[in-house]
């Protein structure tokens, strides 16, 4: 029997950055991980803050009836008030437990908003470019990815946002620190685009929903990131904790909404259940516990500093140009210019040409096509500094031969 139609052609255009991981297996494999420079996958390798594995010592060893058992399909309800505590402070508004879902990671954490607040045919609006995994996020839920341009310096578009609004606007989804770009939008930004959606819901009768999907809140470079729950009453925010405490394989995180979102009690009905019929159950157990005592802590933000001003400085001496990244841990490159025309390249698009050459130098990068937007290629620096560092003769090599 065949697999869904669905299912086939995504498979077709499956994440970029999971076919550059691989192919970077491969690389390694071949020609020894040393002399491979991979600077596609998103996965910290920064060391959680010591306070975690203290705290999961102690819990792991602890011989309590039920502990690893099922709780509320919404979390444990301590878990839940600590995490509001947090949200509190970092959105400056006064929530509880009751306002919280803890999740499955971000992306179990935006499955269960798109299930709980759009009907087949519904459009979710996001600014290009974005992070690639959204489109089947949306899809899952029989709504749809409505695509537009960010402007140039890749703050929010408000007037393009404005344009693409209508009464089947579900809701608007924003990314900030932004992946791929490292840009935070600016709390103006944040008040426009709230106003917008308050004039929406006037015209049309149908208030959108803002969801912010933030697991780089906490990895910003001496910039404040603007609070989102206290900025609009519709606002539900998706963190996690695979970036500020490098716990991506645990798979944790949370849902909040504000404290004034109307038919609250649907909402987080609604979040609940989908938390649960989408077969997470429950986010695990074990995590909740723990990062529930680490509110406070976070991984050392500076390590990551300290590799974006490695790899821009790296990139400024082949002049290659960058958006600088004011958080996250991503450098996206405008492809330049090529001198050397090659007839391989006939048919792709200059993004995905830039790739395939840097891969002859076994340098790792995706091509921001997969984000939205050609032209572009993204690196991320999530790895060992001297790597970095070490990539300098190759990334020479590769745009003399450019």
């Amino acid at each position: 029997m065949p697999i869904a139609k669905s299912i086939k052609n995504a498979l077709g255009s499956s994440s970029m950055i999971r076919k550059m991981f691989e192919e970077g297996n491969a690389l390694k494999k071949q020609y020894g991980t040393e002399k491979v420079f991979d600077f596609s996958l998103g996965n910290p390798d920064v060391d959680p803050p010591p306070a975690f594995h203290d705290v999961f010592v102690r819990l792991a060893q602890e011989n309590k009836k039920g502990s690893h058992g099922y709780m509320p399909n919404g979390g444990y309800p301590d878990v839940r008030e600590a995490i509001a505590k947090k949200a509190s402070l970092e959105h400056e508004v006064s929530i509880d437990g009751s306002h919280i879902v803890m999740a499955s990671g971000a992306a179990g954490g935006l499955n269960a908003v798109f299930k709980t607040i759009c009907n087949p045919g519904d459009e979710v609006i996001v600014t290009r470019p974005f992070f690639m995994e959204y489109r089947p996020y949306t899809a899952n839920h029989g709504a749809k990815l409505i695509e537009v341009d960010s402007l140039a310096d890749f703050n929010l578009d408000i007037k393009a946002i404005g344009e693409a609004l209508s009464s089947q606007t579900a809701a608007v989804l924003i990314n900030s620190p932004n992946n791929p770009t490292g840009k935070v939008y600016p709390k103006q930004d944040i008040a426009a685009l709230a106003q917008l959606l308050v004039e929406c819901g006037k015209n049309t009768g149908r208030l959108p929903y803002l969801v912010s999907d933030e697991p780089y809140r906490e990895i910003a470079y001496n910039i404040h990131v603007p609070p989102l729950l206290s900025a609009y009453s519709e606002t539900i925010i998706v963190n996690s904790y695979s970036k500020s405490l490098s716990l991506s394989g645990e798979r944790i995180g949370y849902i909040a909404v504000s404290p004034d979102i109307a038919e609250k009690d649907d909402v987080m009905n609604g979040l609940i259940y989908s938390t649960r019929t989408l077969g997470f159950v429950n986010a695990p157990a074990l995590m909740q516990r723990i990062v529930a005592e680490l509110t406070d802590s976070s991984v050392d933000v500076s390590i990551y500093a300290h590799r974006r001003d490695a790899f821009t400085a790296v990139l400024d001496e082949v002049t290659i140009e960058y958006a600088v990244p004011e958080g996250a841990f991503y450098l996206f490159c405008k492809v330049p210019e090529r001198k050397k025309p090659d007839s391989a390249d006939a048919g792709i698009s200059p993004d995905m040409a830039f790739i395939n050459h840097l891969k002859k130098y076994l340098i790792l990068g995706v091509p921001g096509s997969g984000f939205g937007k050609t032209g572009w290629v993204r690196f991320a620096y999530c790895i060992n500094e001297n790597i970095i560092r070490a990539s300098a003769l190759a990334f020479k090599q590769a745009m003399e031969d450019w």
